[in-house]
């Protein structure tokens, strides 16, 4: 059972470097394994929940996989069923994880009242979590608010998100909260501005996070620099913008991601408001 929950974490530390494609088929062949185990053993009652929970967070990291790979039906199947074992194990903060990572797919794949619904049932549903799970689902929240217009719901999910951080500090959590913490909390607040096109806001954060930020997890580091790209666009700094925007496409080329891909298609459509600035202009041409 221990080296089940090992190749979990192993999986999660993984696509801190890696992207979907190239993670999808041996996240997917664990998930398969987990599940094959439990189907086919015969446990005493606390391994059945060890290894419930293990299919659980097995299928929250390779649903998160699936959708970073573009994989979205897959990804919903795989996080339905996850959800199933994390209920049935009586696990509410794993249970909100899973609701909570689909809610965020629906959201960024255009079924926003849905991914809305889902992310405040994922929060009010784990309120005794952990503070760290608690932060997460409320940045969801703040998202899905972001992305419906309601500018005022997302800011104060934000305000509720930090709030509850800081609560955070010696107690027991799941192992998947790990990468929870000041910094993705300001990505995110910096990404909600930038939807709600408050780019005053949204770039001092955003360049004081990348200015820390590790320089091997290439995925995360091009979807940062497109969300800072977007909002100098937004500040009319076109030249700056433009030059932010050609690191996004830098970085894409070599990651096997549609989450980035898709952000550079963004950030260019941005752009063309600015095609006459000679700087957008040829990065514009070299794109073409």
């Amino acid at each position: 059972m221990r080296d089940v929950h090992q190749r979990v974490h192993g999986l999660r530390l993984a696509d801190d470097v890696l992207a979907g494609g190239d993670l999808l088929r041996p996240a997917l062949r664990e998930l398969r394994s987990a599940v094959r185990l439990f189907r086919e053993g015969e446990y005493t009652e606390p391994v059945r929940q060890s290894l419930l929970r293990a299919i659980g967070e097995l299928a929250q990291i390779a649903g998160w996989i699936a959708s970073d790979a573009g994989q979205h039906a897959e990804a919903e199947r795989v996080y339905r069923l996850g959800l199933s074992a994390a209920q049935t194990a009586g696990d509410s903060t794993l249970a909100g994880n899973l609701l909570g990572s689909l809610a965020y797919q629906r959201t960024n794949t255009g079924d926003v009242r849905e991914g809305r619904m889902m992310a405040r049932a994922a929060w009010e549903n784990a309120r005794d979590a952990p503070p760290r799970a608690r932060a997460l689902y409320l940045d969801r929240v703040a998202w899905a608010c972001a992305k419906a217009g309601e500018a005022q719901a997302a800011v104060r999910a934000l305000g509720e998100a930090s709030e509850a951080l800081e609560e955070h500090g010696g107690e027991e959590e799941p192992g998947y909260l790990y990468w929870v913490d000041a910094g993705e909390l300001h990505v995110m607040e910096a990404r909600v501005y930038t939807e709600l096109r408050r780019p005053l806001r949204a770039v001092p954060l955003l360049r004081d996070v990348l200015s820390r930020y590790d320089a091997t997890h290439t995925r995360e580091l091009a979807l940062y620099l497109s969300w800072l790209a977007v909002a100098l666009a937004d500040a009319n700094e076109p030249e700056e913008a433009a030059a932010t925007a050609e690191r996004v496409i830098t970085l894409s080329s070599d990651v096997a991601s549609e989450r980035t891909a898709e952000r550079a298609g963004v950030v260019l459509a941005r752009l063309e408001e600015f095609r006459d600035v000679p700087e957008v202009r040829s990065l514009l041409r070299q794109v073409a």
